[in-house]
């Protein structure tokens, strides 16, 4: 193996900066030459490639978002725009890849490895913590962090007017960031695209809190649940109950800005053993973390099982909220 390449892919992730940088450190200290591809697998289709040097990542690994730049590819869902992906690489002599990315990017990454024999390895990038096979993935621990500024700070002007906040966060349909949100903030409620949402049972227990003299409560909604919008859960809930409801909406301020402490360093490690398994000649693999030691799981795993949510946390926020 002489020369490797990174691409960062789906939504961007604090962290992912930190991750290309490990990538390019590491990829150098072994001997490679390391190119950066520009847009993610549309940059590999239109042949955006930038040769990387150590001074290239000097200065980002507290930045937010991402220098390889991220974008959408419809190409790449296409067997044709992958083995046109798998051609360019080639022609470029690019003996590995890694990609860092959610599950949507890992899809693309495994039909290159299976389908043309790319030696590929994917880094979890996602604030959403739904890719199988790792404990966390990149950009969560900061989202996590944000978001639970966003419900401290309404949590006052709830207390304050007695109110019903409805916080919607970020997630897909994962519900993993609406309950690490739930948990940390003391919400009373954590609504979860894992669990079906009775909006009768919701209003029966907003109606016990009152009685026990709670005038102000907060549910953390995650935006992927079944019930589809948490406006209308709003409206129904005021409609039922003697509350006052407010919804707001975070949205793409959880994706953005300087990465926390442990997502650099998760990044860090994950990008470094990401190069480790190339150098090493194995491929179709993802790197992640599990009981903070790094490990390896096939990129169909990553991809295509659906992470479950962690019971005992679900079960603890219901003890909580009592």
């Amino acid at each position: 193996m002489q020369q490797i390449a990174v691409l960062t892919s789906g939504g961007d992730s604090p962290g992912m900066n930190a991750a290309v940088r490990a990538v390019v450190r590491a990829g150098l200290n072994m001997g490679f030459a390391v190119k950066g591809i520009i847009r993610g697998y549309q940059g590999l289709l239109d042949e955006c490639f930038e040769a990387m040097t150590s001074r290239s990542v000097s200065g980002i690994i507290n930045q937010g978002g991402t220098i390889l730049k991220s974008a959408r590819c419809k190409d790449f869902y296409e067997d044709a725009g992958v083995a046109r992906g798998a051609e360019i690489l080639k022609r470029h002599k690019i003996d590995g890849l890694v990609v860092v990315g959610g599950d949507g990017s890992y899809r693309g990454a495994r039909k290159l490895a299976e389908q043309h024999g790319i030696a590929v390895v994917g880094a979890p990038g996602t604030i959403d913590n739904d890719i199988s096979g790792t404990d966390y993935t990149i950009g969560f621990d900061t989202a996590v962090g944000v978001a639970l500024e966003a419900v401290d700070r309404i949590r006052d002007t709830a207390t304050s007017h007695d109110r019903l906040f409805i916080v919607e966060v970020m997630g897909r349909h994962s519900g993993h960031l609406a309950l690490a949100v739930g948990l940390a903030g003391g919400a009373e409620m954590v609504v979860l695209p894992e669990t079906p949402t009775d909006v009768e049972g919701i209003c029966r227990a907003l109606k016990q809190m009152r009685e026990r003299g709670k005038t102000s409560s907060l549910i953390v909604y995650a935006e992927g649940d079944e019930f589809g919008s948490s406006i209308e859960l709003g409206k129904q809930i005021e409609a039922r109950t003697h509350y006052s409801v407010r919804v707001s909406v975070l949205g793409y301020i959880q994706r953005g800005g300087p990465p926390t402490a442990n997502d650099r360093i998760l990044a860090t490690r994950l990008g470094a053993a990401a190069v480790d398994e190339l150098a090493a000649g194995r491929t179709n693999v993802a790197v992640g973390v599990v009981n903070q030691k790094v490990v390896t799981v096939s990129l169909e795993q990553a991809a295509e099982q659906r992470k479950p949510l962690r019971r005992d946390l679900v079960e603890l926020c219901g003890v909580m909220a009592t």
